[in-house]
């Protein structure tokens, strides 16, 4: 075993005692029976559940949740109290200090300490105190810095108790238990980064069709319970569905006062300023500030009025009072496109220096006082880099290449009061290629990025799009555990989370081969995105007379059987009422995309062996059928589900695309029959295939974990990391965003290399497609051979949201679809024998995952 596989090792057994540590810790929920703590769950009876009368909305819906989770887990009702002069023993006391006569009480005792909350945004303290009243030996008390932070702690006390965030989105059952307690002392906690969410989006037909089935359209009712799932993930700020013609805050007019009350930031996405849907824009005829063209241009009286309009609602909660907002201001081009470039950035300053005076007008106020954010998306950023001027007020939204690299990342600055923020993607449409049904997020690769972000100085925002929400919701939950502390999340957090997961949703004994199936579904599906799988997707193998010889594409078909077949072991080693929870968290995922491997496998040897008469092409026909029709089974499963909860939620296109965008609809691949079936066209597939007789080029592959030394220098140290590339982990040198280095520091990592006859040697570096956050011209990695000198080789992907016109986009387009990048070196006459190649730290973001060798 490997230096990184035995650490994992010890990573992972150190996790699977965390259920002890529980009992250890102060103030953390332990199910084990003791005398000492408090009592919250007593022979099966909760504790009640008290807030003040007059508490902030939010607090009393958190409550009011906390009783009901009480009732999931212990199966009785919990008495939830709203008068503090009637509270009774034991009790759970929910508030703010300032805001709570309870707590209030506590602290002026000398009982209960929250200084340490004072000033703080969303912290929380809990704490079990004894002799909380006369005659009431301990009480437990979630205090909250404000009202987010006290559902913050009570949602943290929830989760611990066993009630899954996922409980509604994905029917993850509660254990039953009959004594729980909470351990004498106190803890606190906080987030790091400001503003925590996920954008609903490209959220047509299946969120959308799902919604109508399930709620009658997308509305309060739904909503409720999408803020809920952000809240219980300790998300705060929600970007809302909004393809056409989706309004927020129109659609329903309980929508806008439901998320104030229950705490939640609304915003609006990157392309729709001032709190306006951008299809408030085109639907409104009874607002006379909507009109004309989308263009300020020739259309600016218009487009001030239809802005102010959306500030004006923003100030409509009454008293003066604004419901809570992150108001996005810029602009793009109606339908999320691009403006004129020759008049962009002039134009730009000056529409927002017009919202902003909107904004003070309307609010009465500095328009510093009413937090705004700006997305630097595709074009928007160019224009930033070309010197485009932001008030320092503002946070600047940073994106991804909608692929989930970091395009740019503060270099200066990092002091401006309205500081940075990252818009990162797990869905997308365009190119080049929508990519909507299946999650293909490794967490690795979020880890990496999303640290990298971090350590740059973007704290004030993360917000993810996530699609349709399901089924995206692994990556989703670690990605919000992350915002909220990415100092927690250390690689070998990373590295714990995926049992960690599994534990909570289906229990301590199913977690571990359950994480690890969850594990090698990401590697297998972040191969390439399943709307890029066709027939043509990777190399099939060789045609004889008498046998097929397997390619890659078959060894790729290999992995996903065994992956399913070890998918519905596990099961089977679960009670009935994780199947529901399981089928939508791991084994819908995984049956459906190695169907669709099998499809594109077979729709490509049918094809060969077509072209050529050759009647075993009819095997391979009968196939394309059969997973065909398994497709639309397994959708139909889903939709099933919880007698029918699920409706409509899978049935995204994801079968034969021909251009970036999706097909109208799901048709099987052509296929050709040849000649009359006979019995030996449906025989099993084995008897088809031989092992490969050809002789190949040698080529060497070394795992990039399975070096023989590390080099660390200059505070950097090589780590792995998993989940990250197509082997068990990728190298990074940490911590990220530290300066270039050069060879003089050293810092590097040495492999074995064995050449067997004297020649030419190419080098490939197998990385992942980061991209130069810094607009440096590239990213350089240092290569030697032996005691040679350093070569320096340069990744340099540059994005596009149109036609590659250039070889660096060209290289980008390349490198998304293959979620890889390689570069190489060459070394002339190399001797044979033994050899070290050297992989130097030149510059930060470098992620190598593999290394091959061979003739060039």
């Amino acid at each position: 075993m490997n230096v990184f596989l035995q650490s994992l090792a010890a990573i992972l057994a150190t996790a699977a005692v965390s259920g002890a540590l529980a009992c250890a810790t102060p103030a953390s929920v332990c199910a084990e029976a003791g005398d000492d703590g408090f009592a919250l769950i007593a022979a099966g009876r909760p504790a009640a559940v008290v807030t003040d009368p007059g508490a902030d909305s939010a607090v009393r819906w958190v409550a009011d949740r906390f009783a009901a989770d009480l009732e999931r887990v212990s199966g009785h009702a919990a008495q939830r109290v709203r008068d503090a002069d009637r509270a009774p023993r034991p009790a759970v006391v929910i508030g703010v200090p300032g805001q709570s006569p309870l707590v209030d009480a506590l602290v002026a005792a000398g009982k209960l300490e929250v200084g340490d909350l004072e000033g703080q945004w969303e912290a929380f303290r809990v704490a079990v105190v004894d002799d909380p009243w006369p005659g009431v030996s301990r009480a437990l008390v979630v205090a909250g810095s404000d009202r987010r932070g006290a559902v913050f702690g009570t949602f943290d006390l929830s989760e611990q108790l066993g009630v899954s965030p996922w409980y509604w989105w994905a029917d993850v059952p509660t254990q039953r238990q009959s004594d729980v307690r909470v351990i004498p002392g106190s803890r606190s906690d906080r987030p790091r980064v400001r503003y925590r969410g996920f954008f609903i989006n490209d959220e047509d037909p299946a969120f959308s069709g799902w919604a109508k089935n399930r709620f009658g359209g997308v509305n309060a009712d739904l909503y409720e319970q999408v803020f809920e799932l952000l809240l219980r993930l300790k998300g705060n700020y929600l970007w809302p569905a909004m393809w056409a013609p989706k309004a927020f805050h129109l659609d329903d007019p309980r929508n806008t006062a439901l998320a104030d009350a229950m705490g939640v930031v609304m915003g609006t996405s990157h392309h729709e300023p001032m709190t306006r849907a951008q299809s408030e824009w085109h639907r409104s005829p009874d607002d006379p500030a909507t009109g004309g063209p989308w263009n300020y241009l020739t259309n600016a009286d218009n487009l001030r009025a239809f802005w102010r309009g959306g500030i004006e609602r923003m100030m409509s909660k009454g008293d003066g009072a604004a419901y809570e907002s992150l108001v996005t201001i810029g602009m793009r081009g109606d339908g999320d496109e691009p403006m004129a470039e020759d008049t962009a950035i002039g134009l730009l300053e000056t529409i927002v220096a017009d919202q902003r005076r909107i904004i003070e007008v309307v609010t009465g106020r500095p328009a510093s006082q009413t937090p705004q954010v700006w997305a630097l998306y595709k074009e928007v950023q160019d224009y930033y880099d070309r010197g485009m001027t932001v008030p320092d007020d503002v946070t600047l939204l940073f994106a991804d290449d909608n692929w989930g690299q970091i395009r740019r990342l503060p270099e200066k600055n990092l002091d401006r009061p309205g500081g940075f923020g990252v818009y990162y993607h797990f869905d997308y449409v365009g190119g080049p290629r929508n990519y909507k049904w299946l999650n293909t997020v490794q967490i690795g690769n979020v880890w990496q990025q999303m640290d990298l972000a971090y350590q740059h100085g973007a704290r004030n925002v993360w917000i993810v799009n996530v699609g349709d929400i399901k089924p995206m919701e692994f990556p989703l939950d670690f990605f919000l555990r992350m915002a909220w502390n990415p100092e927690a999340m250390t690689h070998q957090a990373l590295a714990a989370f995926p049992e960690t997961w599994a534990k909570q949703g289906f229990g301590a004994a199913a977690a571990a081969p359950i994480g690890e199936l969850i594990t090698r579904y990401s590697r297998y599906a972040a191969r390439r995105k399943p709307e890029l799988v066709n027939e043509q997707a990777f190399p099939i193998g060789d045609v004889s007379a008498d046998a097929l010889h397997r390619g890659e594409f078959g060894e790729h078909v290999e992995n996903w059987r065994t992956l399913v077949d070890d998918t519905e072991q596990v099961k089977s080693t679960l009670g009935a009422q994780h199947h529901d929870a399981y089928f939508q968290l791991v084994e819908f995922p995984i049956l459906a995309l190695a169907n669709l491997y099998e499809l594109y496998w077979a729709t490509a040897w049918n094809r060969r062996l077509a072209s050529s008469h050759d009647p075993r092409a009819n095997f391979f026909l009968h196939t394309v059928e059969r997973t065909f029709a398994r497709d639309a089974e397994l959708t139909a499963r889903y939709h099933a589900l919880n007698g029918g909860k699920w409706d409509g939620m899978m049935n995204q296109v994801h079968m034969n695309y021909v251009i970036w965008n999706e097909p109208t609809r799901q048709t099987m691949p052509s296929v050709t029959r040849v000649g009359a079936d006979t019995p030996t066209h449906r025989q099993d597939a084995a008897v088809l295939f031989a092992p490969k007789q050809t002789e190949t080029p040698r080529v060497g592959v070394i795992p990039a974990a399975e070096y023989a030394r590390a080099v660390d220098g200059r505070g950097l140290a090589w780590t792995a990391i998993p989940y990250l590339g197509r082997s068990q982990a990728a190298m990074v040198a940490l911590p990220q965003s530290e300066p270039p280095t050069t060879a003089a520091d050293g810092v590097r990592l040495e492999y074995s290399l064995l050449t067997a006859s004297p020649g030419d040697l190419q080098v490939r570096l197998q990385l992942s497609p980061t991209l130069d956050t810094t607009d440096s011209g590239g990213i350089r990695i240092g290569v030697s051979l032996d005691d040679g000198p350093v070569q320096t080789v340069l990744s340099h992907l540059v994005p596009t949201a149109g036609p590659a016109r250039t070889p660096e986009q060209e290289a980008w387009s390349r490198a998304v679809i293959d979620n890889r990048h390689v570069v190489a070196a060459q070394f002339a006459q190399v001797p044979p024998g033994d050899h070290t190649l050297k992989i130097w730290r030149l510059d930060d973001n470098v992620a190598l995952e593999r290394i091959e060798w061979g003739e060039p």
